[in-house]
């Protein structure tokens, strides 16, 4: 019995230790004995995740099953906790929740002494356990007092420890209180949920709308331009290459393919930042990828050369524009003359701004926005968490105009004049076969966005782009749910009426390659995504700049 609750703490030491109280309560188990067991398992655990991180280094977290407990940004933030606070964190991780394997990990990465990691980390553990196992066993004969022989009933109070356990520890410090705060807001607010649970509607509506038009992939033949519509897979490159007749429009792009000599693939995108006479910043993104996914900043010559030969994707060189962002949904019937905007977004790369007292990491937690998505924020600034900012200085947190990345989108319906309409018109002509999707652009301001001028496409996006101003955090979720109904049924009857003129809609083999293809190019870009552009990400902006 001792030896299996040494065992069950490397599945979950919070349950090992209140099943250990159970045990104490029932006379089945002395105290210290069963306080031991859990302290042994726990410290030979503790030991293993030192040892992994200390022998096979960031290698590890590409391992099961360590891969599916924690990632690389969290060791990135491990790693700046022990630099910035010495072995004492090795101590706190015990209590703090979450922080536990990625601290452990770290501390193994950098090569922390063994004989100090076990000293700080045997302390925690022989104060800790002890403490657990002993609630537990009161909360488990109060519990047991209370609600009799129901075993199930038990079953609940012991996970209700553990909640309150975890809860406690969040409170303890304002780090916690505020992470806690970031969680519940990222249940309440519904463009936070996970896209699975925000989509189950949507594709329920898109199954009644395929019945209704008498076929599933119906809606793939929305744009015959692009292959599959745009439904997924498709190549950026490929696409923008098709404006044939809005060059000036689009931003200067070289196509780098990941099965060229890395050596040439890097001389060839300096010589193309050369040639085109591009100002750095410049970006590098996949081909095929989607929400803001792989996407780097070189700041220099030396650093693009570096990246190009890092690429594992096919990938774009692309001119950096600067300026306001926005996201235009156009939507065109065939039997139409004109299209219409549907949907007019503001993207607003969201900073924090210093009062040269607060750290980076408290002005984080701070924000009312930022919270929300703190514990990427935190791995994405994990290497200068403890920096103080200038009073008025201006620390921007994302590059990337995408709302996972952490982008606010405001709808800007406002910003809509026939001046715009006719320019995003003469744009859509240009592409032959498209009717439906949305241009990421940039503009230098909005008096340019309402007057159609100096439009500078980033990219567009065919069938499975959104409308995105429906993230507005003014809006709700029964408006999300409608703007996304109206959406997807505009793209069912032009579909359905370039059917009619002869278009085909792909077939299963044809969509089944496109998501094969992006599932290749998720592969080659999450070696690149937020870890490695940790790095590029959140120079200081210019004083007063607006985020």
């Amino acid at each position: 019995m001792l030896s299996g609750l040494a065992l069950a703490t490397l599945l979950s030491e919070d349950l090992a230790c209140i099943a250990a109280g159970a045990l104490v309560t029932s006379g089945e188990l002395a105290f210290l004995p069963a306080a031991f067991a859990c302290f042994a398992g726990i410290f030979a655990g503790d030991l293993l995740l030192f040892a992994a991180g200390r022998t096979l280094g960031r290698a590890a977290l590409t391992r099961a099953p360590l891969r599916w407990l924690v990632d690389a940004g969290g060791v990135e933030l491990g790693s700046a906790w022990l630099a910035r606070n010495g072995p004492i964190v090795i101590a706190l991780a015990r209590i703090a929740p979450g922080t536990r394997l990625p601290t452990y990990l770290a501390a193994g990465v950098l090569r922390t002494r063994a004989s100090h990691f076990a000293l700080y980390m045997g302390a925690a553990a022989a104060l800790w356990t002890p403490a657990l196992v002993g609630l537990a066993a009161l909360w488990a004969d109060g519990a047991r007092a209370l609600l009799g022989a129901h075993r199930s009933w038990l079953i609940a109070a012991a996970l209700a420890l553990v909640a309150l356990l975890r809860l406690g520890a969040c409170a303890l410090t304002h780090r916690g209180r505020r992470l806690l705060l970031g969680r519940l807001r990222r249940v309440t607010r519904w463009e936070f949920w996970p896209l699975w649970l925000f989509y189950a509607p949507i594709a329920l509506r898109v199954a009644g709308l395929a019945l209704r038009h008498r076929g599933l992939l119906l809606v793939t033949a929305v744009n015959p331009g692009i292959p599959g519509g745009g439904f997924a897979g498709e190549s950026k490159s490929e696409i923008l290459r098709a404006f044939a007749g809005a060059r000036p429009e689009l931003l200067r792009m070289e196509l780098l393919r990941a099965a060229e000599d890395p050596d040439a693939r890097a001389q060839r995108a300096r010589a193309f930042a050369l040639r085109e006479s591009l100002a750095f910043p410049v970006v590098l993104k996949p081909d095929v990828g989607e929400r803001g996914s792989g996407v780097q900043f070189a700041r220099d010559p030396d650093e693009l050369a570096r990246m190009a030969r890092e690429l594992s994707t096919d990938s774009l060189v692309q001119e950096y524009a600067p300026g306001l962002e926005f996201g235009i949904f156009y939507v065109r019937h065939p039997d139409q003359a004109r299209g219409r905007i549907f949907s007019l977004t503001e993207k607003r790369l969201i900073a924090v701004t210093g009062d040269g007292r607060r750290d980076l990491e408290t002005l984080i937690l701070d924000d009312p926005r930022a919270v929300c998505m703190a514990p990427r924020f935190l791995a994405r600034f994990a290497a200068r968490l403890g920096e103080i900012p200038a009073a008025g200085e201006s620390v921007r947190l994302v590059d990337v105009g995408t709302h996972s990345q952490g982008a606010l989108f405001l709808d800007a319906a406002e910003q809509v004049t026939p001046e715009l309409e006719a320019a995003v018109e003469r744009l859509s002509r240009a592409l032959p076969g498209f009717f439906f999707g949305r241009y990421d652009v940039r503009v230098a301001s909005r008096d340019a966005l309402r007057a159609g001028r100096g439009l500078r496409v980033v990219e567009l996006n065919g069938l499975t782009a959104e409308a995105t101003h429906i993230y507005d955090p003014r809006h709700g979720l029964v408006h999300a749910y409608r703007v996304l109904f109206a959406q997807w049924r505009l793209a069912f009857e032009i579909a359905a009426a370039n059917r009619a003129r002869g278009a085909r809609p792909a077939s299963f083999s044809e969509l089944r390659q496109l998501l094969e293809g992006r599932r290749q190019a998720r592969r080659g870009s999450n070696v690149q995504a937020d870890d490695e552009s940790v790095h590029q990400l959140g120079a200081p902006a210019p004083r007063g700049e607006n985020a």
